[in-house]
């Protein structure tokens, strides 16, 4: 094949491709057009995920009738002159490919009229050829249209998520701008009905409250400004607070700067929530440069440290951090779509990010002192080193500590029953972790034996069970057996008598589960799933639903945490069929149910789990493939004490 030129409307849907994704991507870049011509008002409406119709209405400045068409040739801005500009970017937009790559995949309507003339003035576009144009009544401002959004590009709406999830997409654009602006009001209409407004006051605070609710909001502290002040009060970081870091304060390979080079490049200000209030992945933590939302790997790490040593493995805050830099100090003609920049000063911002995030912390939610007396912590990754073994054992000891008694009172040796009298069966305590429930079975009343006969000899590390059987010595992972006990368990119920079901908890009163735009659509979309494992979840408006039953294993447990967790894994799994979505969600449940490593255990309780464990079909391994015990046989034994 010779080399050619392609023809424009083959070039145009390429470089559509590159800016315009999905429906969400349509709707940022109209709303940045929106905000580039300081509208303070700013109406999102969505029908069918966007793909039917998205319009974007606002009453900014408008366009000039003369320049309406212009408008959609491709490299036409009026936002840039110079090669020497892109040094210093002001707007959001600068490069003219956004309406000529929109109205290239889709049927397109502008209706504008510039604040300085007496009438408006409407294009109609196909395909970006334009169909029809002339005067139009409007008021001062531009309303966008985009319809039948990638119709003369099957390939790409074969790659269209579902209605619900589209728009979610489209929220949680809406919901950046609002945190970006919250001078401006924002409205976002889906399928006819208002599912996000903000009041445009000015307080960040306001539109915090919007987004992730009132309780949410406030377990959020103000970085660098007082609490209300939003944006406004955005300022260098004072003395008066010591930033204590507690740890490594630098990413790998990006080291911080020293002390001779205090001088700020940058404000950093925004919002953090307090250790009480995380999440299961960092989707939570939004950037803002200059007020345009990023993506930055470096930036969201600085976030992420500044938590060390106050949030568990796996859990990450909920932030919202803005950064005011010098334009000339930043690029953002990095990527098409603008999420992702450069800096200059790249290793000092890391420090002001995490420097401020720090002391927004310590300011509102101090560390207790070392000095404080504290309960003996369990700490299962001290066993991996030998000088983890005193410091452990010296931990189990210490709330044991009791007068001595006498032995043959407190524990009468027992004595054999009598004839004719029935030895009653020990069972698990009310508050014991393994339940009085017997394990059923799935496919039969009693099930083959997986396991020798074991006597279970102690706990080691709080960890691992001991025990002793008849080919040699077992090391049972107590946590992956009550997982595996767990997880059969709810499968017999799930499957058992439908009428019956997953046994599940009646909640006192209802808790408020707030999942956001983003993922509501797939949640209600799988209450089925959820009901079946025995949570009672309701949809009580907007992005909240009410959680008013729980499984009964997780009693004693935070049922909100799990459901978030489960939120996120309906989030990120992708055409799954109904059973194996069912299993991912019943294997979280019986994770977070399960016993913990670190957890002491009483001798009848660790007797019940391996007696249960001995129940189950597959006792070897826990429902992630884990296994649940090793064994080290007789034979080994005899040859590591030189008895062969």
């Amino acid at each position: 094949m010779s080399i050619h030129l392609l023809p424009p409307d083959v070039a145009a849907k390429i470089a559509a491709g590159e800016v315009v994704e999905r429906p969400a991507n349509v709707a940022k870049e109209l709303i940045e057009n929106s905000l580039d011509a300081d509208a303070s008002e700013i109406r999102v409406e969505v029908r069918d995920g966007g793909q039917r119709l998205l319009r974007v209405s606002d009453n900014g400045h408008g366009i000039p009738s003369a320049e309406a068409p212009l408008a959609f040739e491709r490299h036409a801005t009026s936002k840039l002159n110079a090669a020497e500009d892109l040094n210093h970017i002001r707007t959001f937009g600068f490069r003219g490919e956004a309406l000529y790559s929109i109205a290239a995949v889709s049927r397109l309507t502008l209706v504008s009229r510039h604040r300085d003339e007496p009438f408006g003035y409407q294009l109609r576009l196909e395909g970006g050829a334009a169909q029809s144009q002339g005067r139009a009544g409007a008021p001062v401002g531009t309303v966008v249209t985009v319809e039948q959004l990638f119709y003369n590009m099957p390939a790409r709406q074969r790659f269209l998520r579902k209605a619900a999830t589209e728009a979610g997409q489209i929220s949680a654009v809406v919901q950046r701008f609002a945190l970006a602006y919250p001078d401006r009001r924002f409205s976002l209409v889906i399928d006819g009905r208002l599912v996000f407004q903000s009041n445009g006051s000015g307080d960040l605070f306001d539109v915090l409250v919007k987004v992730y609710g009132l309780e949410n909001a406030r377990q959020m502290v103000p970085i660098g400004a007082p609490a209300g002040r939003g944006d406004e009060a955005a300022g260098e970081f004072g003395p008066d607070v010591d930033v204590d870091f507690m740890g490594p304060t630098e990413m790998p390979g990006l080291p911080v700067p020293g002390q001779g080079e205090a001088e700020a490049v940058a404000q950093v200000y925004g919002y953090t929530s307090l250790p009480s209030l995380t999440r299961a992945n960092r989707s939570t933590i939004d950037l803002f440069v200059n007020r345009r939302y990023i993506e930055d790997r470096t930036l969201t790490h600085a976030v992420v440290q500044a938590y060390h040593t106050l949030l568990p493995v796996g859990r990450y805050p909920i932030a919202v951090v803005f950064v005011e830099v010098d334009p000339g100090q930043v690029d953002v003609n990095v990527h098409p779509q603008k999420t992702q920049v450069r800096f200059v000063e790249e290793r000092r911002l890391y420090s002001l990010v995490q420097k401020g995030v720090r002391r927004a912390i310590l300011r509102h939610a101090p560390i207790p002192s070392l000095e404080m007396e504290r309960p003996p912590v369990v700490d299962p990754s001290a066993w991996a080193a030998s000088s983890g073994w005193s410091a452990r054992r010296a931990a189990l000891l210490q709330p044991q500590e009791q007068p001595v008694l006498d032995l043959a009172v407190s524990h009468p040796a027992p004595r054999p029953p009598e004839p004719g009298v029935e030895t009653p069966v020990w069972s698990p305590p009310a508050n014991s972790p393994l339940g009085d429930a017997p394990l059923p079975s799935i496919h039969a009343p009693e099930p083959p034996a997986q396991l020798p006969p074991l006597r279970v000899v102690g706990q080691v590390g709080a960890l691992y069970i001991i025990a002793e059987g008849p080919e040699g010595m077992f090391l049972i992972d107590q946590h992956a057996a009550h997982e595996r006990i767990l997880y059969e368990r709810m499968l017999a119920q799930r499957h058992g008598d439908p009428a019956v079901g997953v046994a599940r908890q009646q909640l006192l009163e209802p808790l408020t589960l707030h999942v956001g735009h983003e993922v509501t659509g797939r949640v209600a979309q799988h209450l089925p799933e959820l009901e079946a494992l025995g949570f009672a979840v309701e949809l009580f408006g907007g992005e909240t639903f009410l959680v008013r039953a729980v499984p009964a294993v997780l009693s004693g447990q935070d049922p909100l945490r799990v459901l978030e967790e489960m939120v996120t894994s309906l989030a990120g799994q992708r055409n799954l069929v109904g059973e194996e979505l069912e299993n991912r969600l019943v294997k979280l449940v019986c994770k977070r149910a399960a016993i913990k490593a670190g957890q002491l255990l009483s001798p009848l309780e660790m007797q019940e789990l391996v007696r249960q464990l001995e129940q189950c079909r597959s006792p070897r391994t826990c429902p992630h493939g884990r296994p649940t015990m090793i064994q080290l046989s007789a034979g080994e034994l005899e040859k590591a004490f030189g008895r062969v």
